[in-house]
């Protein structure tokens, strides 16, 4: 039986149709063949990435509606071309300054609905400073056939551009990497402090149901929590939960090894470690996304509803310097965006079409505002034998934080 908590998540969400239950059905056997396997229980990041990730079942590989408003959640592509123009304008600087040694290619990963490619390259086209290859690494087949039906009809001259991967390439000389809400979607480790040392949550199968609970850490996990109080002086209590990200290091290592000239754009929610492992914030900050509604029952029909997690700015800076790349600018989506000459571009767009402006005005107000994206989504550069400053951080860097 539900327990009383997970009873008044599901009564208020929507009810999934038939065929999504089915396919959650399916994906839930699944984990539960792979916990029998594993003596009973595996790691909650085991059990995420299958959720997330498992071929033709998972979250993003299956085939839902999960951008924009028929979907869970919105992001900042879907809400505005002006943050992929914007965006654009902080490529076309990079560009300029690598494309004197070599040819240039973008890198994005998970690009969503192509929305996002859209807008980057017609701006890039505007600013003549195009790429020599727009990769586009998405794992999804559905996801794929999207992107390519959305390039395909809005910029059909820049199709030959673009290419789509299902890994990083092996040899990618000079490289732009976009990587807009990605992190916060990596399989997430989620841990309790109690009062005879960690405990790392799990996932197992009672009486036909799914179900958590917290074990004692492995040795792992207790010196990642060890080192995240050590470095950044902060005193975890009996009780608090909290979790972090085990991939980050693997992921920029992928990118690294496999560039000559880097530079890595990150876009997405987070805090630096302090302000993330404040004691405040004693729940940890994952949480779901099913048909705009956010809770936090990661069980709840897996396959159909996003998980996901804020991003510890300061472990992917400390990840990047044991890899020897610079951390090249911190800062909020805002003030990025302002200093890519977001109030220029709005200010190209005023007509006396009142119902525009309107729109336009809320459009911008979504992207900038504190309440909104503006304060809550940061933006940091991680660089690799690139030296030239990044005008996206000119108006406010925020790395003293980190």
């Amino acid at each position: 039986m539900l327990d009383n908590h997970s009873e008044s998540i599901a009564d208020a969400l929507p009810e999934p149709d038939a065929e999504a239950k089915r396919r959650s059905d399916l994906l839930k056997q699944h984990i539960a063949d792979i916990c029998a396997q594993n003596g009973g229980w595996i790691r909650f990041s085991d059990y995420m990435d299958m959720a997330l990730y498992q071929p033709g079942l998972g979250y993003y590989s299956g085939g839902l509606q999960k951008f924009g408003e028929k979907g869970d959640f919105i992001t900042a592509p879907e809400v505005s071309p002006l943050f992929g123009q914007c965006l654009a304008n902080q490529l076309s600087e990079i560009i300029d300054n690598m494309s004197s040694r070599h040819a240039v290619s973008l890198l994005e990963f998970g690009a969503g609905t192509g929305g996002l490619a859209v807008d980057v390259l017609r701006q890039l086209q505007v600013l003549d400073k195009l790429p020599q290859n727009y990769y586009i690494l998405e794992l999804s087949a559905e996801l794929q056939h999207r992107q390519m039906q959305t390039i395909e009809q809005e910029i059909p001259e820049l199709t030959d551009r673009v290419q789509w991967l299902s890994e990083v390439p092996d040899a990618m000389g000079n490289v732009i990497v976009i990587a807009n809400e990605v992190l916060d979607a990596m399989p997430a480790e989620l841990f309790e402090i109690g009062v005879d040392g960690v405990h790392s949550k799990v996932v197992g199968v009672e009486d036909g149901k799914l179900v958590s609970r917290y074990m004692p850490a492995d040795e792992k996990t207790c010196e990642v929590i060890e080192t995240i109080s050590r470095r950044s002086d902060i005193e975890f209590q009996p009780g608090y939960r909290s979790e972090y990200n085990p991939a980050i290091l693997a992921w920029l290592s992928s990118l690294e090894e496999k560039a000559d000239s880097m530079v890595v754009l990150l876009i997405d929610y987070g805090y630096a470690e302090t302000e993330y492992y404040h004691p405040d914030r004693a729940t940890g900050t994952m949480m779901c996304y099913y048909r705009h509604r956010a809770h936090d029952d990661a069980l709840w029909w897996p396959g159909l509803q996003d998980i996901t997690a804020f991003v510890n700015f300061t472990d992917v800076a400390y990840a990047a310097d044991s890899l020897s790349m610079g951390v090249a600018g911190y800062t909020t989506q805002a003030a990025f965006l302002l200093a890519n000459g977001l109030s220029e571009l709005h200010a190209e767009q005023v007509s006396d079409d009142l119902q525009q402006q309107v729109k336009l005005s809320q459009q911008i107000k979504t992207l900038t505002l504190p309440t909104e994206m503006g304060d809550r989504f940061k933006v940091m550069a991680l660089t690799k034998n690139y030296d030239a400053p990044l005008i996206g951080f000119s108006m406010l860097d925020l790395r003293n934080r980190l």
